[in-house]
């Protein structure tokens, strides 16, 4: 973990844009929260992205009627094509995804939808904890490599037929570093921008506190004093919010005798707690609120096997989607906890961060 301090941050901060090793203008700068349930995306002009990290194998199968607007792209990688969008997507959360061909087509369609076509781009992305460190605290030397080396591999837009915007330019990742997911919520509460300029915040810098990042298929624990990771409080669960919409799944099949359920009638209904079919709607919501249940049930169980009562700790910080959707269930586990602002853009805010103001001069190197 790199070791921050006053000046190092106003080292790296400048308002003029940076030069390459040949002299041309600074390429673009994101933080890239790549999870199993949904992307996002931190841009340095404040912007906030996300989009459902949702993708399947094989062409769209879709033509667009005049002027439609087009809502399922495609994107070609190492010979295969994927269709992005507003499809019924394939399942994202196998151990391999952070380093596939799915993977990197959907992050290529947050980076087009963020407007960085034609682009060339420095990116900090994360790994769930678990997938980052060892028991023993080392790194997973390979896995971080096999991430870093996977999203630079080129990812072309593919134009489908009658779309209204089909001449987007790739764009290109020139550098890109991987740190913790949870690790980087603290970079993002650590690291405090102002009009003024950026600082850090001394008493939090010191101060022990935990991060529980709630996401898609993982939650995250990171407990940091002092500048270093406590890896005997820290680690990852490998359960979220996917858990609760597959046992949705499961039970919307088993009540209404189907085969299965598209995903985004799926979604719909997790967000509604209603879902139609044969053009009537139907209530979901006690299978939406037991799954829930299931979930948080677990989770703070793993929660008080990793943090205890939380006494010693300064501040117990949550973040990621499910912070949200959980945030009433979640509301009294410590007294001295927090939800972060906008949690679920935490990682991508800490991982811009991290960016711009500890590592872009490697970034620069290329």
């Amino acid at each position: 973990m790199t070791e921050l301090t006053d000046d190092k941050i106003a080292d790296q901060h400048s308002d003029k844009p940076a030069n390459n090793a040949n002299g041309s203008m600074q390429v673009a700068q994101l933080g890239l929260d790549d999870g199993y349930a949904f992307t996002k995306v931190a841009l340095p002009d404040g912007r906030l992205l996300a989009i459902p990290s949702r993708a399947r194998i094989g062409q769209s199968g879709v033509t667009w009627i005049r002027a439609a607007p087009q809502c399922v792209f495609e994107y070609h990688t190492e010979g295969t094509t994927y269709s992005v969008g507003a499809v019924d997507g394939d399942p994202t959360h196998f151990d391999g995804y952070p380093i596939s061909g799915m993977n990197r087509a959907i992050v290529q369609h947050a980076m087009q939808q963020a407007g960085l076509s034609g682009q060339s781009v420095h990116v900090v992305s994360g790994l769930p904890v678990g997938a980052f460190y060892r028991n023993d605290g080392q790194q997973r030397q390979r896995s971080i490599q096999n991430k870093r080396d996977s999203l630079k591999l080129a990812v072309e837009p593919v134009s489908t037929v009658g779309a209204s915007h089909n001449e987007s330019l790739k764009v290109s990742v020139a550098f890109h570093e991987v740190i913790p997911e949870a690790l980087a919520a603290w970079y993002d509460y650590l690291i405090v921008t102002s009009d003024d300029g950026v600082t850090l915040d001394a008493d939090r810098l010191s101060a022990p506190i935990a991060i529980v990042d709630i996401g898609g298929r993982t939650t995250d624990y990171v407990v940091v004093q002092n500048q270093g990771v406590i890896h005997g409080s820290s680690g990852s669960l490998n359960r979220g919010m996917l858990n609760v919409k597959a046992q949705v799944a499961n039970g919307i099949q088993v009540q209404f005798d189907l085969d299965n359920i598209g995903e985004l009638r799926l979604s719909e209904a997790l967000e509604s707690h209603r879902v139609r079919l044969h053009d009537k709607d139907h209530d979901v919501s006690a299978l939406v609120i037991a799954a829930k249940r299931e979930l948080v049930e677990r989770l703070y169980a793993e929660t008080r096997r990793q943090l205890g009562q939380g006494a010693e700790l300064d501040r117990i910080l949550f973040v990621g989607g499910g912070s949200v959707a959980l945030a009433p269930d979640i509301a009294d586990w410590f007294p001295n906890q927090q939800i972060a602002d906008h949690p679920a853009f935490a990682n991508a805010r800490g991982m811009l961060k991290y960016l711009q103001f500890v590592c872009e001069d490697t970034a620069r190197l290329g």
